[in-house]
């Protein structure tokens, strides 16, 4: 096959997986927060215009490592959105992370097919700076969708599926464990990087 050949079907083949070769690599991003983490990710933190997947049991302080994130994107006025969260969101420990509550919009989804709308509404829209949500399982569509969306409005997209998804368009995949010194992060994939790699983080 030529270079010729190559060229069109990669044009033509959207879902084909280009690794380190792809034509991309000045994505956007936004520091973590932990320099040690930022270190192992792809342009040295989370992707902004990406879709992020969180595998973590609930409540082990996984929102912990979203924090310093969140208030860079706030003081930036840059909306920090909420669609429904499994438990009531803690203003005051929002506060004290340096979070503007002034920027933060929490949506009660009732239904589980508004979820995903939503989060595209958001993403799109440009005023949000990260939308985090808890479905119970989004389709490889769907989170095409949300990651077009989150291009479009240069946001990241965070997702805590209750059930894992098989889709290859998260730009990012962690997944995120209890230890005795805090958290255990392994990343499973990583937009642009072969690599995979864990660390823990002392909280």
């Amino acid at each position: 096959m030529n270079a010729t050949s190559l060229d069109q079907l990669l044009r033509a083949q959207t879902g084909i997986w280009r690794g380190l070769h792809s034509q991309n690599q000045n994505w956007r991003t936004i520091a973590s927060g932990f320099a040690e983490l930022d270190a192992l990710l792809p342009g040295g933190g989370w992707p902004l215009g990406g879709v992020l997947e969180i595998l973590s049991p609930l409540g082990i302080g996984e929102l912990s490592l979203l924090l310093p994130a969140m208030a860079s994107l706030s003081q930036s006025k840059r909306w920090i959105a909420w669609i429904a969260p499994p438990q009531q969101v803690y203003a005051p420990a929002l506060l004290q992370a340096g979070i503007d509550a002034s920027y933060v919009l929490v949506a009660d989804c009732r239904q589980e097919a508004d979820i995903p709308w939503s989060l595209e509404k958001l993403l799109r829209s440009g005023r949000c700076g990260m939308a985090l949500a808890w479905p119970r399982r989004l389709s490889d569509h769907q989170i095409r969708r949300l990651q077009l969306a989150a291009e479009a409005g240069s946001a990241l997209a965070v997702l805590f599926p209750k059930q894992r998804s098989g889709s290859g368009y998260t730009a990012l995949r962690l997944e995120v464990r209890p230890a005795k010194t805090g958290l255990a992060l392994h990343i499973l994939k990583a937009r642009g990087s072969l690599q995979r790699a864990s660390l823990t983080l002392a909280l």
